[in-house]
């Protein structure tokens, strides 16, 4: 089965357009944790950003408390995050590369050129029972470089695959990319999650990919829930996935 994680960053990302600095307002993150995780969501990703731009750390906490699945913690690695990470205690963390002037992540971490801090994080995070992944590039030498950073995840980037969607050309170039760091990767004994830009509309085109484990998607799910609700939401994008063949 091909697993959904919803990630619930936009629902903030709204309620700080009108409620920025308040300690509470609408829409509630909780109330979305709930929803999705009813609707058959296999896990919640959220991440605190640096910059507080939409999930703030009341929410984080307050995620961890409500959540019934499994929480998926992105942040950067940096000493601030890497000690929250160890007192929250997230099922798993997802490493991201992080930019103050970025609308949202641009691009994949490079491993290969911070292998050793990756493998500090790596090793303090595996102590207190939290798996990483490594948001990255479909990149051969980024591949290499998490399996030698001790993570036994990668997520790999979809942006550059979903920017080119409407491009038959360059869009069946970007799979073949992703679909060669996947084999990479799983014979390299990594699981293979992915993720960005993915919607309804191009989901099943990365059907053809071998070997993925979860998707992990919010920004289309948000953006449909406004028209149909959160559950039917996340239940539509489940039901898209659930032709995905996992041998």
């Amino acid at each position: 089965m091909l697993k959904l994680g919803v990630n619930i960053d936009h629902v903030t990302t709204l309620r700080e357009a009108r409620y920025r600095g308040q300690s509470e307002g609408e829409p509630c993150p909780i109330e979305a944790v709930r929803l999705t995780e009813a609707a058959g969501a296999h896990g919640i990703t959220a991440h605190l950003r640096e910059d507080r731009r939409h999930i703030q750390d009341r929410d984080i906490w307050a995620i961890r408390k409500a959540i019934k699945t499994r929480l998926n913690f992105e942040m950067a690695n940096t000493g601030e995050m890497i000690d929250i990470a160890t007192r929250l205690k997230p099922e798993a963390v997802c490493l991201v590369p992080e930019h103050r002037n970025e609308v949202t992540t641009e691009g994949g971490l490079d491993v290969a050129n911070q292998i050793e801090s990756i493998k500090a994080t790596n090793e303090t995070l595996r102590q207190v029972g939290i798996e990483v992944s490594l948001f990255i590039d479909p990149d051969p030498e980024q591949i290499e470089a998490t399996a030698q950073s001790g993570s036994p995840v990668i997520e790999l980037h979809t942006g550059a695959f979903a920017e080119s969607y409407d491009n038959e050309t360059n869009r069946s170039f970007e799979i073949e990319r992703l679909i060669k760091a996947s084999e990479q990767a799983h014979a390299l004994g990594l699981i293979v999650n992915a993720g960005h830009g993915i919607n309804y509309e191009n989901v099943q085109s990365l059907f053809s990919i071998p070997h993925l484990n979860e998707l992990n998607i919010g920004h289309s799910i948000i953006c449909r829930a406004i028209a149909v609700g959160l559950s039917q939401a996340t239940s539509e994008m489940l039901n898209k996935m659930a032709a995905y063949d996992t041998e």
